[in-house]
């Protein structure tokens, strides 16, 4: 499972400017469209949203070379619940009273977890590589 993929450019993007480069390359008919927002209510911050399955998206956000974790420039993409992935977390989390409750729970989180590392990994890695061609071909990639 890889679940976030790093694509380090030669340039610093502000999420408004990653945005104006996505619209002036991205291809919606082939790779949907995307929409600037939270993933969930409690997001912290916004971030390019594409569908990636009915309980992930795929989250797409620059960040600048500097500070103690970050040295180079960088698109990151990373799937991320969805609000209603993110709805049915919520509920799995809480405390079972039941055994009966107990193995619906993981019965649920395993499928999700399929979903994770399966289809809404796939989709990941399929925008992953339009991203880095899209990059390469405007000489942004390092």
């Amino acid at each position: 499972m890889i679940g976030r993929q790093v694509l380090v450019t030669n340039r610093s993007f502000t999420l408004a400017e990653l945005e104006a480069f996505m619209q002036e390359h991205w291809d919606t008919e082939v790779y949907n469209t995307y929409k600037i927002g939270r993933p969930t209510p409690v997001s912290v911050e916004e971030y390019i949203l594409l569908p990636a399955t009915p309980r992930f998206t795929v989250i797409v956000y620059p960040r600048s070379a500097g500070g103690l974790f970050s040295k180079d420039n960088k698109v990151i993409l990373t799937t991320t619940p969805s609000e209603a992935g993110a709805g049915e977390m919520l509920l799995r989390s809480v405390p079972a009273r039941s055994i009966v409750f107990g193995a619906a729970q993981i019965s649920s989180t395993m499928s999700t977890e399929k979903e994770r590392k399966g289809p809404a990994e796939e989709i990941l890695l399929k925008y992953t590589e339009y991203m880095r061609g899209l990059l390469k071909d405007a000489g942004y990639l390092k």
